[in-house]
């Protein structure tokens, strides 16, 4: 099944003819559909609230903290989609990998993957594993009504590159050296966090996710010829285990111009673009078939309104020949970011777009 067929038993009904999942399967809309990236999180006051001495992973296990936090900017600024909240290592965390999200650092794995003996702390996930988010996911469909809800997961190459550097990395000199001088290990390694991750994946739809997105946020330090090489089986294999959902498939990664059309050629039927590469420009790039998602940097809600609504017409106006499109920022929102300028934005695009 792909995304244009019929909605099946596991896609919401009353999701299925709202204006982003319209856009995603590039059909007719009445306004241009916008979610951001990171829309829950640390620009809301209503979240630093909720999440004052609850820690990071701690709140992504509690279904009524994840509940709250993916409601709260559906409530405050009226997007056209709610994204789970949750944390890209998430799933490896909760299959026994000894991790944490250190504030101000991010993900640190207390023993990288740097042999294959390590590979064995990578078991299989399974839906008991994570049985809070089949929860949270039943509490979320219920209050969102016709607002879909995206699923989301790291993409194998990103969470690979957590898992070998052991954290955050500015070069992935550690990642790159295993890719290049172990290309077996590589593979297996990338092999196995597919599979972790699609189960991940089918977990949410199979909640009751409308839509899902693969992260891979530290991809575009890759070159074209080595992403199509040791990166794209793995993400394809990813792509190609939640096909038969019919949901829409997001493909996002940062500095990947230069990969666009390979992001498309992995299998997803919506591609997400950073900020660097126009929309008209992207959609050459990745070619026919597909949406695209993006794309206002997002220190551009720092200007003043006059500014912010100039730039915006110019991505609506980049975007004016695409089969389909979202708009989006083109990474997550800033953590110091006004939410009334988020605010004001969904309503202008809403405005500028309709029908």
């Amino acid at each position: 099944m792909t995304v244009n067929d019929e909605a099946t038993g596991q896609q919401p009904a009353a999701t299925y003819d709202s204006a982003f999942l319209k856009a995603c399967r590039r059909e007719a809309v009445p306004h241009t559909p916008v979610w951001f990236m990171r829309q829950a999180g640390r620009s809301l006051p209503e979240y630093r609230k909720v999440r004052e001495g609850t820690a990071m992973l701690e709140s992504c296990m509690r279904p009524d903290l994840v509940t709250e936090i993916t409601l709260q900017p559906v409530r405050r600024h009226g997007v056209d989609a709610a994204i789970y909240f949750s944390d890209i290592v998430v799933p490896l965390k909760a299959i026994g990998v000894d991790l944490d999200i250190k504030p101000g650092v991010g993900p640190v794995v207390e023993r990288p993957i740097r042999s294959r003996a390590d590979l064995a702390q990578l078991r299989d996930l399974t839906p008991d594993d994570v049985s809070y988010v089949t929860e949270a996911i039943g509490l979320l469909t219920g209050e969102l009504g016709g607002t879909p809800l995206i699923g989301f997961a790291g993409a194998p190459f990103t969470l690979a590159s957590y898992l070998v550097e052991g954290g955050p990395s500015r070069n992935h000199e550690h990642t790159k050296a295993l890719m290049y001088g172990d290309p077996q290990l590589w593979a297996d390694l990338l092999d196995r966090l597919a599979e972790i991750t699609s189960a991940f994946l089918k977990v949410q739809i199979e909640a009751g996710a409308s839509a899902v997105q693969l992260f891979d946020s530290w991809v575009g330090a890759l070159a074209p010829a080595d992403y199509r090489r040791s990166v794209m089986p793995a993400s394809r294999k990813v792509f190609d285990a939640v096909a038969s959902y019919g949901v829409p498939r997001i493909h996002f990664g940062v500095g990947t111009g230069e990969l666009l059309g390979l992001l498309g050629e992995a299998g997803a039927d919506v591609v997400g673009v950073d900020w660097r590469v126009p929309l008209d420009e992207a959609v050459r790039r990745v070619g026919p078939g597909k949406a695209l998602q993006g794309n206002l940097d997002p220190a551009v809600l720092f200007a003043p309104r006059e500014a912010v609504e100039a730039k915006t017409d110019e991505v609506l106006a980049a975007a004016a020949g695409l089969e389909g499109h979202v708009f989006n920022l083109g990474h997550g929102v800033l953590p110091t970011t006004d939410p009334d300028a988020l605010t004001r934005l969904v309503e202008y695009v809403h405005t500028r777009t309709a029908a």
